[in-house]
């Protein structure tokens, strides 16, 4: 399924499901959905005592991330193949000067 129809899903199923909310709302939910991803990889590694090593809580995780994100940018009509075509865009001219960092900017 390519962006845009994920973009169609979840606006469908929001408005399916009475899932409207305050803008402030939807930024806070995906900032709390990172940070279960980030709690996830820190129990990966037993909290920085072992190596890393995957487990399948991850990927509904970064399911949750995704949707939220999809959600704010639905908000904001974000077309999110035209955001990341912008992105790559600029990571290639940062990788042409040196560095993928914001440093050359």
């Amino acid at each position: 399924m390519k962006l845009k129809q994920l973009q169609t899903s979840v606006t469908e199923f929001c408005r399916e499901n009475n899932l409207e909310s305050p803008i402030e709302h939807k930024v806070l939910d995906l900032v709390s959905e990172v940070g279960e991803v980030a709690k996830e990889i820190l129990k990966m590694t037993n909290y920085g005592r072992k190596p890393l090593k995957f487990q399948k809580e991850l990927a509904p995780e970064i399911g949750d991330v995704l949707y939220s994100l999809i959600v704010v940018a639905n908000h904001f009509e974000i077309d999110l193949e035209e955001a990341l075509e912008m992105v790559l865009e600029k990571y290639k001219k940062r990788l042409e000067k040196g560095s993928p960092g914001s440093e050359f900017e």
